[in-house]
């Protein structure tokens, strides 16, 4: 295939990642991880419940509200888990293929298809779906009685959440070349904080006009696979700061409420950040886990114990530092060196998204569609 055959195909599909690219061009092989010691377990844990959803869509993670957890299956399920005792609080079962995780505000449930198409359901019975004009990768966010959407097209475009009515579109320009892969869609008190291209961008909810726009990462480079630099998800969140990762590029933190850029620092990872009120936690391509102080982005550790294990996006909870591997373990870790505090199997599948805390519970979900829920002891 000639270059600008190549270049065709990359403007036409969504690029799953800088790493697989340079897999196919190349002949070298793949770094191999280096075998880890025995577990030590410093804390217990007990494994409380499991549940099966199905095969998950590749940009899915779970979606928590109060003690509910929600969860997407690629083949079309829609299901609503009891954080506590596991058992479905209701399913549903679109019968096509989903692209997206779930999002929801507890009233309505809203999830995006293969065939692009936004359904809203709520108790588990469809209320309503829309056509939408371009593939999405990102899970719905559904908030002040509105479902918000962002495309690959790097268009946000907002639904009234009770009829499905289109309220207002935005459209961003960027690069030509987008990611499968979730990106960042979040309300901060009246602004809807979404990930467009480099830029963190605050619009108003009610009208989409944009309020400020923020810079994590500038394009560059010679190709526009180099050029790449949109937002991925999940972010950390702590009241108006927002800390984010532009895709293989920089990691940094927004003011929300100003529309201002705390700090911005270069990193080389490909999957969104966990964090607390002192520290953000984000894995870097090679695996390497790395912790920035929350203040002012300076590295406060680095961590290659996990390099090559095909890391999912971190979890901080208390001491603990929670993220899942390719092999569906789940380490948990210190907060304040990356130091090992236990390891968890699930049914050998990558763990997506990052794990997620639901009431007493921390919970992941597989790629073969398995939810597994411990509780600390």
């Amino acid at each position: 295939m000639s270059a600008s055959a190549r270049a065709n195909v990359w403007r036409i599909a969504a690029v799953t990642g800088v790493a697989l690219l340079v897999a196919a061009c190349s002949s070298n092989p793949k770094p191999q991880p280096k075998p880890l010691p025995p577990v030590v377990a410093l804390m217990g844990t007990q494994l409380v419940w499991t549940a099966q959803v199905g095969t998950a869509p590749a940009t899915a993670k779970p979606f928590v509200l109060g003690n509910r957890i929600y969860v997407a299956g690629g083949a079309g399920a829609v299901v609503v888990i009891d954080a506590e005792t596991g058992r479905d609080v209701w399913r549903a079962s679109l019968a096509t293929p989903l692209a997206t995780g779930v999002g929801s505000d507890g009233e309505t449930a809203a999830v995006v298809t293969r065939e692009n198409a936004l359904v809203a359901l709520a108790d588990g019975n469809e209320r309503w779906r829309a056509q939408l004009p371009a593939q999405v990768f990102t899970a719905p966010l559904v908030a002040g009685k509105r479902v918000f959407v962002v495309t690959a097209e790097r268009t946000v475009l907002a639904f009234d959440g009770a009829t499905g009515a289109r309220l207002w579109t935005q459209s961003r320009p960027g690069e030509p070349l987008v990611l499968r892969q979730g990106g960042v869609l979040l309300a901060v008190g009246d602004t809807l904080v979404v990930g467009l291209s480099g830029r963190l961008t605050g619009l108003n909810p009610q009208n989409g006009a944009v309020r400020w726009e923020v810079a994590i990462a500038t394009a560059r480079g010679t190709n526009e696979v180099e050029r790449l630099v949109d937002m991925v998800g999940p972010t950390s969140r702590v009241g108006d700061s927002v800390c984010a990762r532009s895709y293989s590029a920089a990691v940094g933190c927004v003011d929300a409420a100003r529309g201002t850029l705390g700090w911005t620092q270069p990193a080389q990872g490909f999957t969104g950040l966990g964090g607390d009120d002192r520290l953000v936690f984000g894995t870097e391509s090679d695996g390497r886990l790395r912790a920035w102080q929350r203040a002012d982005g300076a590295v406060a550790w680095t961590s290659e114990r996990l390099k090559h294990r095909e890391l999912s996006a971190p979890l901080a909870v208390g001491r603990v530092v929670a993220l899942g591997d390719g092999t569906g373990t789940l380490h948990l870790l210190s907060r304040e060196d990356g130091s090992e505090l236990t390891r968890l199997t699930t049914d050998g599948s990558a763990v997506i998204g990052s794990p997620v805390v639901a009431g007493q519970v921390l919970v992941a979900q597989t790629r073969n569609g398995g939810v597994f829920a411990w509780r600390p002891q």
